[in-house]
Formats: structure tokens, C-alpha cells, sequence
């Protein structure tokens, strides 16, 4: 039968296989099965490592029986069989009831397949899925010096996709049906194998050679096709027709730097130029604002939105929660004073106005705020995702500013975007510093701007972990360090990971990463912030004013709240992530993290910035009951080790599965990201956009690589693009 890459795979397998597939692996056609690589590569004489597998993971190993041993159970009729395996690295045991394979007899070679349990302190599989070798032709793999072992599910195990692969391949003479979508010149230019022939290599390996090899040419696929879309989108960008907002001297952007009580540093200046060149044109900007915690972000945008009013349009400030916005609402209404309050008695007239919106406000006051957004009086709009409801219509939206893009999709950025009369120009900011590779990937749709340099005059902050397992007196020093930074006249944030109570709700609604005790796993529930500060209130911090701050207040409260500790009238806040962004209490120098390895590297360096935001010295403690020795112990301390925010999110991505990185488990799903790795693929994820740009670049496009174009589009409908789009 004629084979293609678009043929589904019922046709080839037969309906029952092909349902399996399809169903529990999400494969439909022969391109799918082609693209679904082995994750790894089994070896006679090797076998899966005893000492990696945990308890839950769904493996394969191959493997030597060893021993047999068959007896009645003693509770009910039937009989149990214990089968021991090895193969030079160990050994484990298979469990079955009344086991009918015959063929499992000491000396056999086999594929076994289970979820890992555990028995009296010994790994086991229960009942395991077992392909024996018997050196027949449906078994010639077993002769190959490698193995593919396949990502597998129960209902379809990894012998099963094997020999779907090799019936394939019998099938179409030799994958000669495969069309290679990059370009000739390209692949001559990069020195890569045909498609068919990585394929074949991928699948059905002779040497590890093969297999790096067309791993390397499958890799430059995923990352040119991920490229094209994400040049796509900024090419499609790019030739929408916008509105020029140039600058005008003697507005209200001069006025603000006039105001300003600081000097701005070079690196503000430097990426204030570069937005007002864009800002200047008719093509919307679209720019990733990326700065160390504490570089001045904020500054740097309202200075953009204030070159928008002074040029007739509005700007939007989208923040992810209440705290934060009503935070920028109060800091850019004290940084433009009077000429925020245009149309009030001590309002300057030739300002504007400030307006707040959320979700929890007054029906009167969210009415007016609505009103002077349609009619144009306020310039600067400041909200939570109340921002995207119907009801809220700009007059003239000129730039939109999302603060910490990742608690946002992309569809809520292109919701504001779609209030302007024309496409406004698009601000993104975010505080996670971002490898370089995420950037040209996860925002590659986006130019990119970097603020490294912290205004000076900040104290810094020193950063210590404290391992209350291994020195549990340092807890108590901890608190008396608190205590003396209290006696100074300063103030100090206690974060913990939930807040208590309600067992129901371990994490507030606007925690990103925190990480809750898994049920069943004997850890501990994690530490709540109301039995924490209890707990202080009655002990070490006896006399302070302590209180707390968390996402089930209600936003009066939590604005009260942080009035309150602005102001000086509390010295200990108790709190959850609810800090982690944009809270400035120059103040405050000491931040104590309760439970830190529950966090991640990224949101810790976040809430190590809350302090030290003014002239004194900082100090954060990491309070911890993992091992030093152990890998959560040695993460802490890197990032007790380093303030460079760059640096730190190196490590992140080192720590956390790439899944994460880029969005959704990639389990299960098709996926145009499986064997490109961020973190070692640098250089060619940077080729692969050069080359995506010049060939977007050229009048024709993709029109004469057919094979490319489909890649693209099937990227672009598979489901995992938008996740792609969100992380």
C-alpha cells in the first residue's frame, strides 16, 4: 500500500493497535508515529539503574531472569511467583498471581514493563507486562546492538510501538516515502542527514553514532519549526498598522523626569531611548522588558506611557493581583504628584489622570473609573484582569504593559491589546530573569531588553540558609537577628508557603510555585502563615507587632495591611507569596523563608528582593529541614550564594523538567518540542532563528518548501503551542 506522512496510522496498524495509540499516546498518523523518538536506548549487559527508579515511575527494563520460585498463597486460592531479574547492575524482583508464562524461566531474556512498587523496603514490579526474547523473526531487534525503549503507557507498551515502527518500516520499503522539509541548502550549510535517514537512525540505531546524530538533525527540525511560527508572529506584528506616539517636549514625560527624586541609571536611559524610538513608529512595539529584582522597571515603563499621553493616547498597566496593582497605583501616583491628578482641585492641568481598577471595588467608584477611561481623561490605567471585562472601553489605547508576563497567557495580553481602535503598542515586563534560549523561544515573538544594573544607594542583601534539621540552634539565632533589625528601627517579612486553617486550600490563588505536601508521601503539610505567626506572636517574637498578609483576605484588608507596614505601624509581616512582586517598603531589610525548598530558584531570588530596597543592608534566611548534602540542601545554598538573578535562572532551568520551562507535561501529548533541550541547545536554537528569519524574509516565504509550511501548521494546531505561548 502507498504510505504517506499524513496516512493514519489504522490503515497501516489496524484499527485496534491504531485506537490504542491514538487514545493513550495521542499518535494518529504515520507522522506522528515517526515523531514519537525512543527516550532511551537498551543494551544487553545494561539495565535500567535499581538506584534511580522511585516508587510510582512506569519503566522498562531489560533484563536476564534469574530465579523462579512458585507457592500457594496462604490468604486465598491461587498461587504467588516471585521472578528475580538482573542484568550486571543490580537486581529486582517481578511479583505475579497466578502467572501463566511459561516461557519465564531462569536464563530467559526479556522486556519487563510495570509501575515501580515497593515491598518490605525492595523495589518490585507487580504483575508487570513481560516480551520475552526467543531469537524468532518477530524478536530480530533483540539481535541489535540497541534497544529502543519508547515512552510507553500502560494499554501500549513499548514493544508494541517497536514493532508498529518495524512493521512500517516493511511497509513503505525503507521510510522512502518521507519528504525532508528543510531546505537543501540549509542542511548542506549545517552538514545534516535527510530526514528519512535520521529517522531510520533514531528508530533502528546501530551505534550510540546513529543515534546522536540523528537526534542532532531532529533537534534542528523541532527548533526551525518552532522558530518559524514565533518569526511568523513577529513579521505578522510587524505590518500591522499602529499609531506613532513620538515624543513631545515640554509634556508631561519631561515633567516626570523633572520630578523624579533620583537619577536614572545608564542602563534606564539606554532601554528609555529604545523605547521611544519605538514607540515613535507606526508599527507596534512589541518588547520583553526583562531586570534584576529592584533595577527600576517601573520607572522605565512609566516614563513610556507618560511619551504615549503626552502624544493623545492612553496607556494600560496590567499587574496579576490586587496587592501589586494598587501598589503601582499608589508608587506612580507619588512619582507624578500633582500632574497624576489633572481635573482635581490640586490637580496640575497639564497632567492627567490615574485610575485604578480591580475587581473588589465599590460598584460607584468602579463605575466612575470606567468613565473617565471612555472618555480619555485618565491617561494611565492601572488593574488586575478587571482590565479585560466587557464594560471597560478606552477611548484611545496606545500601549499596553503586562507586569510579570508568566502569570499571564498570551490571551489575556491580546484581550487588552484588542481594546485599542488600532493594534496599541505592547510592553512586557517581567523580574524572573530569562535564559537566553527561553527568550528566543517561550518570547520569541517579542524583541528583548535587558536591565541588569540596580539604582545605587541600595544596602544589597546578604543571603544564608538555615538547616534547622542539621543546626537547629540557628532558628533560634535567626529570631534574634530579626529582633535587632526590629530595635533598629526596621522591618522584617516572615513568607510561608499556604495559609492554614482551611487544609482544603494549601495555596492562595496568587502563589505561582509553591509546592504542597503530596498526599500519602510523609512529609509534612507544609507551614501556614496563621500558625506561624501565632506561633512567633507567643514566643520569639514576643512584643513585636506581628501580623499577617494573605490571598483569602479581602482586598481591604490586604490594602490596609500593607498601608499599615509601609507605614511603620507593624515590624513583622507573616505572609504568603502575595510579596513575591512589586511590594516596595524601602524599610524593610530582613525576609525569613519558612519551608524555603518549597519553593522554586526563580521565586525565591523574587522574594529576596523585597528587602533592601533602601539605604540599609539586607538580610534573607532560607530556614530549611532539608540535608545540606542533599540536592534541595545544595540548591538552597547556590542561590544563598549568588545575587545574579541571570545566574540563578540558569540554574532553574538545570533544576526543573524542561516541561515545565516551555508548559505542559509533555506526557501523553503530541508535541513539536521532544528532544530540544534549552538549557544544551543554545547555539542552535540561535541558528535556527537566524535561518527562520531569512527565510521568512524573502518575497516567497515558505511557498517553495511545501514540507516546511505543513511542519509549521502542524505546530500551530497542536494543542501544546498555546502552552508553548503561556509559560
Amino acid at each position: 500500500m502507498a504510505v504517506e506522512m499524513t496516512t493514519r496510522l489504522d490503515r497501516v496498524l489496524g484499527a485496534r493497535t491504531a485506537k490504542a495509540m491514538g487514545e493513550s499516546l495521542g499518535l494518529h498518523t504515520v507522522r506522528d508515529l515517526l515523531r514519537h523518538y525512543p527516550h532511551r536506548y537498551a543494551k544487553r549487559g545494561e539495565m535500567t539503574r535499581l538506584d534511580d527508579l522511585q516508587v510510582g515511575d512506569r519503566v522498562t527494563v531489560l533484563a536476564q531472569v534469574r530465579s523462579v520460585d512458585s507457592r500457594p498463597m496462604r490468604q486465598r486460592r491461587g498461587t504467588l511467583t516471585e521472578v528475580t531479574v538482573g542484568d550486571g547492575a543490580g537486581t529486582m524482583k517481578l511479583v505475579f498471581f497466578n502467572h501463566r508464562y511459561t516461557r519465564l524461566v531462569p536464563g530467559a531474556w526479556g522486556l519487563f514493563a510495570g509501575t515501580v512498587s515497593e515491598y518490605r523496603s525492595r523495589l518490585q514490579f507487580a504483575h508487570p507486562d513481560c516480551h520475552l526474547m526467543t531469537g524468532d523473526d518477530e524478536d530480530v531487534d533483540w539481535a541489535r546492538a540497541l534497544i529502543p525503549i519508547y515512552p510507553a503507557t500502560k494499554e501500549v507498551s513499548s514493544w508494541v510501538i517497536q514493532r508498529s515502527v518495524r512493521l512500517l518500516l516493511d511497509a513503505s520499503g525503507g521510510f522512502g516515502f518521507v519528504e525532508d522539509p528543510l531546505p537543501e541548502e540549509l542542511r548542506a550549510r549545517h552538514g545534516l542527514p535527510s530526514l528519512a535517514a535520521a529517522l531510520l537512525d533514531i528508530h533502528r540505531p546501530t551505534s550510540d553514532d546513529d543515534v546522536e546524530h540523528a537526534a542532532h538533525r531532529l533537534r534542528w527540525d523541532e527548533a526551525l519549526t518552532l522558530q518559524l511560527t514565533l518569526a511568523a508572529r513577529r513579521r505578522a506584528a510587524s505590518l500591522e498598522p499602529g499609531v506613532a506616539r513620538p515624543r513631545r517636549a515640554g509634556g508631561l514625560l519631561d515633567a516626570v523626569d523633572a520630578a523624579l527624586p533620583f537619577a536614572l541609571t545608564d542602563g534606564q536611559c539606554a532601554v528609555g531611548e529604545e523605547l521611544a524610538v519605538e514607540l515613535a513608529r507606526e508599527q507596534p512595539m512589541h518588547r520583553l522588558l526583562q531586570g534584576e529584582v529592584g533595577a527600576g522597571k517601573t520607572v522605565v515603563a512609566l516614563r513610556a506611557m507618560a511619551q504615549v499621553v503626552d502624544a493623545g493616547g492612553q496607556a494600560a498597566l496590567l499587574a496579576p493581583t490586587e496587592v501589586l496593582a494598587a501598589q503601582h497605583a499608589r508608587s506612580i501616583s507619588a512619582m507624578l504628584g500633582p500632574l497624576g491628578r489633572a481635573g482635581e482641585l490640586d490637580g496640575d492641568p497639564a497632567g492627567t489622570r490615574v485610575v485604578l481598577l480591580t475587581g473588589s471595588q465599590k460598584t460607584a467608584a468602579r463605575r466612575e473609573g470606567r468613565a473617565a477611561v471612555a472618555d480619555g481623561s485618565a491617561g494611565i490605567v492601572i488593574g488586575t484582569h478587571a482590565l479585560l471585562q466587557a464594560g471597560v472601553d478606552f477611548s484611545d489605547l496606545g500601549l499596553v504593559v503586562v507586569d510579570e508576563q508568566h502569570r499571564f497567557g498570551v490571551e489575556q495580553r491580546d484581550a487588552l491589546r484588542a481594546k485599542g481602535n488600532r493594534p496599541p503598542h505592547v510592553l512586557v515586563m517581567t523580574a524572573t530573569p530569562i535564559p537566553r534560549t527561553v527568550a528566543m523561544t517561550v518570547y520569541g515573538d517579542l524583541e528583548t531588553s535587558t536591565l541588569r544594573q540596580l539604582p545605587g544607594g541600595r544596602g544589597g542583601v546578604a543571603s544564608s540558609v538555615v538547616p534547622v534539621r542539621d543546626k537547629p540552634a540557628w532558628l533560634d539565632r535567626a529570631w534574634e537577628r530579626l529582633r535587632e533589625e526590629v530595635a533598629a528601627g526596621r522591618q522584617a517579612y516572615v513568607v510561608c508557603p499556604r495559609i492554614g486553617e482551611d487544609a482544603a486550600t494549601e495555596e492562595e490563588p496568587d502563589d505561582a510555585d509553591g509546592v504542597p505536601a503530596e498526599e500519602g508521601s510523609g512529609r509534612r503539610p507544609p507551614l501556614a502563615v496563621l500558625d506561624v505567626a501565632d506561633e512567633l506572636r507567643a514566643g520569639p517574637l514576643a512584643g513585636l507587632r506581628v501580623e499577617v498578609l494573605h490571598g483569602r483576605m479581602t482586598p481591604e484588608d490586604k490594602e490596609a495591611r500593607m498601608r499599615a507596614f509601609a507605614a511603620g505601624e507593624v515590624d513583622v509581616l507573616v505572609a504568603t507569596t502575595v510579596v513575591e512582586v512589586g511590594v516596595d517598603v524601602p524599610n524593610a531589610t530582613v525576609m525569613v523563608v519558612m519551608d524555603a525548598d518549597r519553593f522554586g530558584v526563580s521565586q525565591l531570588h523574587q522574594l529576596r528582593g523585597r528587602v533592601a530596597r533602601g539605604k540599609h543592608q539586607g538580610l534573607c534566611l532560607l530556614v530549611s529541614e532539608a540535608p545540606t548534602t542533599s540536592a534541595t540542601g545544595q540548591r538552597l545554598a547556590a542561590v544563598a550564594g549568588t545575587s545574579d538573578g541571570f545566574e540563578l535562572a540558569r540554574l532553574d532551568l538545570e533544576t526543573r523538567r524542561e516541561g515545565d520551562v516551555l508548559g505542559a507535561a509533555q506526557s501523553g501529548r503530541r508535541s513539536g518540542i521532544k528532544l530540544l533541550s534549552l538549557l544544551e541547545d543554545e547555539q542552535l536554537i540561535a541558528e535556527a532563528r537566524a535561518e527562520a528569519t531569512a527565510l521568512l524574509g524573502t518575497d516567497r516565504g515558505l511557498a517553495d518548501f511545501p514540507g516546511l509550511a505543513m511542519e509549521v501548521a502542524a505546530l500551530a494546531t497542536d494543542e501544546r503551542a498555546e502552552y508553548l505561548e503561556k509559560a
